[in-house]
């Protein structure tokens, strides 16, 4: 992915949060100068992978298989360092925009459409084998129980929200408009929890062909520091 597409996907999504009066952290604005004068009070940040993610999953199709996320908060299971057993992100998810058929093994979360068009959501049991099931998926929609058959597709108005258990395979996409959506969960292990359906890149891979603007929560090494590892 050219890093030119990064940053403008970057910027966009930075007015896009804005438009909606959803605010980032400072750090979301630095530049990579400005990050080197925060290395030293951010080991946090970088440990955990805080801010800005971008994937296309291996696809180069950013826009029909990719998705665009920011960290704001995680912690790290068994690390006493960071002991908080939560973790919150936001997501830019756009207009026929698929994110992958995968579960969690350990995250249960919630994902909630804070604004714009609908969220879909596509859901399957896993099978012992982690393969799709063919059995109903119950669900729950802020509190209330929805049943839907084996890659049934819930959709989600703005102001709704689902969760999802562990191991309840989901890909989701936006329908009409780009969706602001926020997700609520345990603590958030990019690395290690993610089983994914068909196999993907998780991150991308970089063409150089102008500066970058923003660093990635994979990108932090640049800074001699380790990269996040949640």
């Amino acid at each position: 992915m050219k890093r030119s597409a990064i940053n403008r996907h970057i910027r966009e999504a930075i007015a896009f949060f804005e438009a909606r009066q959803f605010l980032l952290p400072p750090f979301a604005f630095y530049s990579p100068a400005e990050w080197r004068k925060h290395v030293a009070e951010a080991q946090e940040v970088f440990d955990l992978g805080l801010g800005w993610d971008l994937t296309d999953h291996g696809t180069d199709d950013f826009a029909r298989h990719g998705l665009l996320l920011f960290t704001i908060r995680n912690g790290r299971a068994g690390d006493p360092r960071y002991p908080k057993p939560y973790a919150e992100k936001v997501l830019l998810v756009q207009p026929q925009q698929i994110t992958s058929m995968h579960f969690h093994f350990s995250k249960m979360e919630d994902i909630i459409n804070r604004g714009g068009g609908v969220l879909a959501v596509k859901l399957y049991n896993a099978t012992t084998a982690e393969g799709l099931a063919d059995t109903p998926v119950t669900v729950s929609i802020d509190g209330f129980l929805r049943t839907v058959p084996a890659g049934g597709i819930v959709r989600l108005a703005p102001g709704e929200s689902i969760c999802l258990p562990q191991r309840l395979y989901h890909s989701f996409w936006a329908e009409g408009e780009a969706a602001l959506i926020g997700e609520v969960s345990m603590v958030n292990d990019d690395r290690n929890d993610n089983r994914f359906y068909e196999k993907v890149g998780r991150f991308p891979k970089i063409e150089e062909d102008e500066a970058p603007e923003f660093l990635l929560c994979t990108e932090y090494g640049n800074l001699g520091r380790a990269p996040g590892g949640s």
